[in-house]
């Protein structure tokens, strides 16, 4: 994994500032919002496909949230106190670096929550956000993807029964994703390992889909419910921290990557989503392969391709799509010119933790929790 500290902790999260490469960096920060239903380490799993490895070796300050793996502590825990441990990381971040804004990165239920918390700062004309990045980010939950057939009133009861100690058991999650991917997650290595007698290829990959969290109740619940079930952000009715959330009010620039074969979070769904974020200015790319493969794509692998066009006027994908130019490779060479432009000028590398001081080295100890040696 890359090389940094943790330099702020709460019973939420830890946050990493990993260390420069270069020896003089972008002045405003970027910080990441993971999911919390899989751990970090999938935008860090190796030196080759490494994206925060990448990003410090483009000049930039790069901080990474680590979710706790939940336990009974966390049984109280809303999206609210989820968004205001958020908000405890941005101003350490900017503590750190001494700046007045920064850029977020989000994916998955992490852009979501990305996209929750720049409305909510755009209702209360907080200015700590100067742009964000949000990977597979769904808003419109019309059409969600795979998952939303594992999501009705009668799942939602039994996922509340799992969740009797205050949190959903990492298993239970885990289930849920294999199944969906059965033939690449389990049947495949049925055949191999059980019927040919052949024995499993290491995959890093793997590792990390295996490494599961937990999910504290009611924040799952929350999210469930609020979007999946009665879709409330899309339609204005979603209230965050005692404000209706106003997708329409955010201004900042947000760059949309959706990836075209993804099953959890539909490309057209990303892209109705993105739409909803009609004050902001908006830059939407699409990516090869899925919600995984087709983030994790470093420039140096030469896979897959993207799309991009200005604007999101078109009303559905397949409309943007037919005047998109494409270009073979990794988008990520697209973000970075995009996130340059809005990083500010360069200032010299800072140490991680020369400000608020360093707790630990990255990883640090949140990520190594599994539910499986508690």
């Amino acid at each position: 994994m890359t090389e940094g500290k943790v330099i702020h902790q709460s019973d939420l999260l830890q946050l990493i500032q990993y260390a420069p490469r270069t020896e003089k960096v972008h002045a405003r920060p970027l910080l990441f919002i993971p999911p919390w239903i899989n751990k970090y380490y999938v935008l860090d799993l190796n030196e080759k496909k490494s994206m925060m490895k990448w990003l410090v070796e483009q000049g930039y300050t790069v901080f990474m949230i680590s979710w706790v793996n939940p336990s009974e502590a966390q049984k109280d825990e809303t999206w609210d106190t989820y968004m205001n441990a958020i908000l405890d990381a941005i101003d350490a971040a900017l503590a750190e670096t001494g700046q007045e804004s920064l850029n977020l990165g989000s994916y998955c239920i992490g852009a979501t929550m990305c996209g929750t918390l720049v409305a909510y700062l755009a209702r209360i004309g907080d200015r700590r956000v100067n742009s964000a990045t949000l990977f597979t980010g769904q808003f419109d939950f019309t059409d969600a993807g795979e998952l939303q057939a594992l999501v009705d009133d009668k799942t939602l009861e039994l996922v509340d029964e799992q969740m009797e100690k205050g949190y959903l058991p990492a298993e239970s999650m885990a289930n849920a994703f294999n199944m969906l991917r059965s033939s690449d997650l389990i049947w495949s290595y049925v055949v191999q390992n059980y019927m040919l007698g052949k024995d499993p290829f290491p995959f890093d990959l793997l590792y990390w889909n295996a490494d599961s969290t937990c999910m504290p109740a009611k924040v799952h619940h929350f999210y469930l419910e609020k979007f999946y079930n009665e879709n409330a952000l899309m339609k204005g009715e979603l209230v965050v921290q005692g404000e209706k959330i106003d997708l329409s009010e955010v201004s900042v620039p947000l760059y949309h990557l959706a990836t075209r074969e993804d099953h959890i979070a539909p490309a057209a769904s990303v892209y109705r989503g993105a739409k909803l974020f009609s004050g902001a200015k908006n830059r939407f790319v699409l990516g090869g392969s899925g919600h995984i493969a087709g983030v994790v794509n470093p420039p140096a692998s030469g896979k897959y391709q993207y799309w991009t066009r200005p604007g999101i006027r078109q009303a559905t994908l397949d409309a943007w799509l037919e005047g998109a130019s494409e270009t073979p490779g990794s988008w990520w060479t697209d973000w970075d010119g995009w996130l340059k432009k809005l990083s500010g000028r360069k200032v010299d590398a800072r140490e991680p933790g020369a400000v608020n001081g360093v707790i630990e080295d990255a990883p640090g100890s949140y990520v190594k929790v599994r539910f499986d040696k508690r």
